[in-house]
């Protein structure tokens, strides 16, 4: 799906926006495929959650759906989890943004779907960054309930009955921090992250590799970890 770059916001601003009727019919479609995923994880015992625009409610015809489960899970049981709810993975990569970050599971069910997981512990930073953004699990997702989060231009949206304020963190990170629940140390690593790559544009992942049909997440790691240092030393290390 193609991406709309978002710039993040370096001066004070705020805004009210308002929803229209097309946007909350999105709304509950985007958040209606979030429920059977999630549902179909929730039968396994996998609790996932849904962050960033879904969870925050300003949607858009580009937004994705991104699961998350936090715990280290085996992947065998995850994806028997969505082939039981016949649920396709069309791809399946090993990530890992940074030699000090997880190494992360990522099923792509389509171009707006994914369901990801760690393989080990995860840092304090990490946990953090979907509290950041906004994360919603699946009872919130049913009743209807949206939680403020931070989007990719650094505005911090807060939902509101007809739809959201949006406001700068800029010159206020520990303010922000406080009310989202999450360290400063997290919003200052966003900030950063999100005004480099404005400044040298995208930036890549440190180990994005596909897996083949027949290899587990488990065993391509292994043999990651057996070629490239820097993975070990992470699988080694403490969270």
């Amino acid at each position: 799906m193609e991406q709309v770059v978002s710039k993040p916001k370096k001066h004070a601003e705020y805004s009210e926006v308002i929803y229209n009727s097309a946007h909350w019919t999105l709304l509950k479609e985007l958040r209606k495929k979030a429920v059977r995923i999630m549902s179909a994880l929730e039968g396994f015992h996998l609790r996932a959650i849904v962050h960033g625009s879904i969870a925050r409610g300003d949607v858009n015809k580009n937004s994705d759906i991104d699961l998350f489960i936090f715990e280290p899970q085996s992947s065998f049981l995850v994806e028997t989890a969505l082939e039981r709810a016949r649920v396709p993975v069309n791809n399946r990569f090993l990530i890992q943004a940074t030699p000090n970050y997880t190494m992360k599971a990522h099923l792509e069910i389509n171009d707006e779907m994914s369901v990801s997981f760690p393989l080990m512990g995860m840092r304090r930073v990490e946990r953090e960054f979907y509290k950041y953004g906004g994360e919603a699990n699946l009872i919130q997702l049913k009743t209807g309930a949206r939680v403020a989060g931070v989007d990719k231009r650094l505005m911090l949206i807060e939902p509101k009955a007809k739809g959201h304020t949006e406001s700068s963190i800029i010159g206020r990170e520990d303010a922000v921090a406080k009310q989202l629940g999450v360290s400063a140390e997290t919003v200052l690593d966003r900030i950063h992250a999100l005004l480099k790559r404005e400044e040298v544009g995208r930036t890549g992942v440190f180990v994005k590799r596909e897996l083949g049909s027949d290899e587990t997440f488990e065993l391509a790691l292994k043999k990651l970890a057996d070629e490239n240092p820097l993975v070990r030393r992470r699988m080694k290390s403490k969270t």
